[in-house]
């Protein structure tokens, strides 16, 4: 009654709670902070962290099932103990500073004691970035079951049609904070920023978010006396699991032939719950049942994140005068989700269903499933064209041996030494003029651009990200992202270098030892490209992104509707838990087979991910085949019918013997 008076109390403007105002503020601002986050992820850890690209997918992946973990964890926190309130406000400020972890952890100028951009201690980089993305998984799972169903809450019985409006409204949070955040913290990332040196600014993409995570805790505390706050009831998911748990054990305790089977594994449990509970159970384990080939499908979508921005880090991404970053082709996926959906239910549905074609859920599904193998398919074609267009720059431009070592000769005497290389792996020879001198091997680095010095005498090279210092006679220094412009300065000398580079290149420059101050001096340095800019366009892409979000719509809103359609009212929460757990598996397979499968190609890769998917597509629709669908409404009404015709001929049989006992009584005063 309390609760009730409380939610009469609030404040309404045009029909409804001001208090949600609040709440959607709220969902759009951590939207934008995980979304922003997680855009540029995959590439913080290939550049900044300077991991190679299975540790990055790995560990991204890894970070992303957490997130779809922990969402059981905070429903039970606040559903038994917490309230959806208290454990949103705790949860946002574990989020909140695992977001400014992040940022912090993005400073290079922290452990950079020379001064050349890059941090010395990448130990310390390392372990406040993985303390920031445990937090930011433990937010953001925990408060997802939470904030949704909190604005629901503030919305009385009556107020049917304002709640509808408003989950209209929070998914379109969802998808907005998501589009702006991947359009914006890609374009944060590709500043320039920094103490002492400028680098790509991954503390400012992090930092931003993390701004955003600081609004949306506070917007949603400012909020907190116009909120009703239902106090906790006890989570479903554990009656459920306590349930199932003693069905089982009580089976195994009868396990003998001298006890009579019984129809359903479940019926084990009749002995102590509820006949209601067990029915419903046992509708729930029927659509969970379904759910087991379900993974592979997110196993392929959540790729988009990790390898399919791996793989725009080697593609071209000029759009005439606009230029995408890598993390920026993640954009076509809400674009297309905001597209098709609309297109789906409002044209492709009904078309199918005049055609006379049943066009069930289920077979939705399936098709979902199969168009994520084509995006993956695409994928690898894409990938093939990369690798063509690579090799072929390979062997145009350099030598390549069968063996580690190889004989060198030069000059008149010649001068022959035997040099070592290193196998499967690019490498420069420097032979100075004074061919006695010594000579240099060295690595060429695939992310970085190299100058080398080749005068008697040191200079000073400058850029507008970082002043490099002074570089001695045929040293050799090596230096992240430059731009298109740098100077060399040599006492009150200077020349300027100015060169479009392209997109994706790597450089050597080399300054020989004619090399003369003066007008033409940018004419005497020799510049040779380590890396070719990438030639084949982003544009590519967007047909893969187009096919996975339309499998994501036929797939995942789909079954989402058809998991709610076939599960009782009161065990929405426990296939809700049961699809995300879905999600998290999905993302732990990626690691698993990966790992095992080692494949040389990225290609191949692909086309195994997408042979996976069509043979689980295989086996869902043979099981979708024989699913029956039901009613739950009408089950729990034969329930409760059976349970008032219980009650009503215990009530007949409890009349019959007070009477007897009457009669008997009365006898016995006549006796």
């Amino acid at each position: 009654m309390a609760g009730k008076t409380k939610r009469n109390a609030l404040l309404y403007v045009c029909g409804y709670p001001l208090s949600i105002f609040f709440i959607v503020v709220n969902e759009f601002c951590e939207r934008f902070s995980y979304y922003g986050m997680r855009a540029v992820l995959v590439l913080y850890f290939k550049y900044f962290l300077q991991w190679d690209e299975d540790l990055a997918t790995s560990i991204y992946h890894t970070f992303v099932a957490l997130c779809y973990l922990t969402p059981i964890l905070g429903a039970i926190v606040a559903d038994s103990w917490l309230g959806k309130f208290k454990t949103i406000v705790y949860l946002s400020i574990v989020y909140t500073i695992g977001q400014v972890a992040m940022a912090v952890s993005a400073v290079h100028d922290i452990t950079d004691s020379n001064r050349d951009g890059t941090p010395d201690n990448m130990t310390f980089h390392v372990a406040l970035s993985m303390v920031g993305l445990f937090l930011i998984a433990l937010g953001t799972g925990g408060i997802k079951p939470c904030v949704a169903a909190f604005g629901g809450d503030q919305f009385s019985e009556h107020q049917d049609k304002q709640r509808r409006t408003f989950f209209s409204v929070f998914y379109l949070c969802i998808n907005g904070g998501s589009l702006l955040s991947t359009i914006i913290t890609p374009i944060l990332r590709g500043q320039e920023c920094g103490i002492y040196s400028q680098q790509k600014c991954y503390s400012l993409a992090f930092g931003v978010p993390a701004a955003l995570m600081v609004v949306a805790l506070v917007v949603f505390i400012v909020g907190s006396g116009m909120y009703y706050k239902a106090e906790p009831e006890g989570n479903i998911m554990l009656d459920v699991c306590k349930c199932i748990g003693f069905a089982i054990n009580n089976r195994y305790r009868h396990r003998s032939n001298q006890y009579p089977r019984r129809q359903h594994w479940m019926d084990w449990a009749e002995e102590k719950y509820d006949k209601l509970l067990i029915a419903q159970i046992k509708m729930v384990l029927k659509v969970l049942f379904l759910y087991i080939p379900l993974p592979m499908f997110w196993t392929l979508f959540d790729q988009k994140g990790s390898r399919w921005t791996l793989q725009a880090t080697t593609m071209n991404g000029y759009f005439g005068k606009l230029v995408i970053q890598p993390d920026q082709m993640q954009i076509f996926n809400p674009i297309l989700i905001l597209t098709l959906v609309p297109i789906m239910d409002s044209v492709i549905y009904p078309l199918i269903k005049k055609c006379g074609f049943n066009f069930t859920p289920l077979k939705r599904m399936t098709v979902g499933m199969f168009l994520a193998a084509m995006a993956f398919v695409c994928a690898a074609l894409v990938q093939v064209e990369i690798d063509v267009s690579r090799k072929r720059y390979v062997f145009d431009k350099y030598f390549t041996f069968e063996t580690e070592r190889i004989i060198v000769s030069v000059g008149s005497p010649g001068m022959t030494q035997a040099i070592f290389l290193k196998r499967k792996s690019r490498q420069t020879l420097l032979i100075p003029s004074v061919i006695s001198d010594e000579w240099l091997l060295v690595s060429d680095n695939e992310f970085k651009d190299t100058f080398v010095n080749g005068m008697n005498m040191p200079v000073n090279v400058t850029t507008s990200a970082v002043d490099l210092g002074l570089i001695d006679f045929l040293a050799i220094f090596s230096f992240l992202m430059i731009r298109t412009k740098f100077s060399l300065l040599s006492g009150s000398q200077s020349c300027e270098y100015i060169k479009d580079f392209g997109f994706g290149g790597s450089y050597t420059f080399f300054i020989p030892s004619t090399f003369v101050f003066g007008p033409d001096c940018q004419d005497s340095i020799t510049v040779v490209e380590d890396i070719e800019p990438n030639s084949v366009h982003m544009a590519l892409q967007i047909p893969q992104y187009f096919f996975i979000t339309a499998g994501e719509v036929m797939f995942s809103v789909t079954g989402l509707e058809f998991s709610y359609s076939q599960a009782p009212s009161n065990m929405k929460a426990v296939l809700q838990a049961g699809w995300l757990f879905t999600v998290a598996i999905g993302n732990f397979i990626v690691l698993i087979v990966a790992e095992i499968a080692k494949l040389p190609n990225k290609w191949a890769e692909y086309i195994l991910f997408a042979s996976l998917l069509v043979l689980v597509c295989i086996i869902f629709s043979t099981m979708a085949y024989f699913y029956t669908y039901i009613d739950p409404s009408e089950i729990e009404d034969q329930f409760s019918k059976k349970v008032d015709e219980d009650e009503d001929d215990k009530d007949k049989k409890k009349s019959v013997i007070i009477e007897n006992n009457f009669v008997i009584h009365l006898a016995g005063q006549f006796i």
